[in-house]
């Protein structure tokens, strides 16, 4: 088929949190659309009930389990002229919620795509973190298993930006502990804890101490935003410091010499020093 009388994907930002966040476009683009995917049709129904809208489109699910699989059906309905609209459960498709592949896949076949901006966790953290906020970058979920999670944070050791990230509640005291051990217990960080919801909640301070009060229990959904590295760079490593990122990683998957490499960089330290620690606490054991 041609690209020339193709339809319109839409992705609609949907509330964080309170549903009265819902941006005015997003009920006349549920009413319009003649497809509808949705990250959850369940959760989709209870927002179309909260916004008194009536949807005439047809409902497809669109998550993560089939994402792939259903990709192709949407680039078919669009390129027969079909408005299709997509939603996750929270917040603006694709960012850490399904919608990249679809995207993607309109844009390769110059489908035209454009969204309705809605709320996000991602900035609303930021702007109430009290954290710098001119540069930053997202990372998402961190990897559930610890060597893979702390690998990944030596990764952004001497990142300047400021850092955010998503969370699972059951899993943030260990998270927060691991950000301590690599970041350094004094760095400033925030957690923001059920946005736009009835029990919000801030909790700013050091590392150390949000992770102390992390492992009481904390419930919801969470965002954690942490401040850039400073500008002198990362703090001095000892050697068996050193040796513990670099076997961290290794434990990731990652071969010696590019654990090394990776160490050394984000150490701002000359490979020669690293793989020096590493051979002499190989002769030491």
């Amino acid at each position: 088929m041609s690209s020339e009388n193709a339809g319109v994907l839409v992705l609609a930002g949907t509330p964080i949190g309170d549903v009265a966040d819902a941006p005015p476009r997003l009920s006349t683009e549920l009413v319009a659309a003649d497809v509808i995917a949705a990250e959850d049709t369940r959760r989709l129904r209870r927002l179309t009930q909260a916004l008194g809208v009536h949807t005439t489109g047809r409902v497809v699910s669109y998550f993560e389990g089939n994402e792939s699989a259903r990709t192709p059906e949407l680039v078919e309905a669009l390129l027969g002229g079909a408005r299709v609209l997509l939603v996750t459960d929270a917040g603006m498709p694709s960012v850490s919620d399904p919608g990249y592949r679809l995207v993607a896949a309109a844009v390769e076949r110059d489908i035209k795509v454009t969204a309705v901006p809605g709320p996000s966790a991602v900035l609303t953290a930021l702007a109430l973190s009290g954290l710098p906020v001119d540069r930053f970058c997202f990372e998402g979920f961190l990897p559930r298993k610890a060597g893979e999670r702390r690998a990944r944070l030596v990764e952004v050791a001497g990142e300047r930006r400021t850092l955010v990230y998503f969370e699972a509640p059951h899993r943030l005291d260990d998270t927060l502990a691991a950000m301590a051990e690599v970041f350094g217990a004094e760095r400033p960080a925030a957690v923001c804890r059920e946005l736009t919801k009835t029990y919000e909640e801030v909790k700013r301070g050091p590392l150390k101490e949000l992770a102390a009060w992390a492992a009481e229990g904390v419930r919801g959904e969470i965002t954690v935003v942490v401040q850039g590295a400073p500008e002198s760079g990362p703090a001095e490593l000892d050697p068996a410091e050193l040796v513990s990122r670099v076997r961290a990683r290794e434990e990731a998957g990652e071969s010696r010499k590019e654990a090394i490499a990776a160490v050394a960089a984000a150490a701002g330290l000359p490979k020669r020093e690293v793989f020096d620690a590493v051979v002499a606490a190989k002769k030491t054991t």
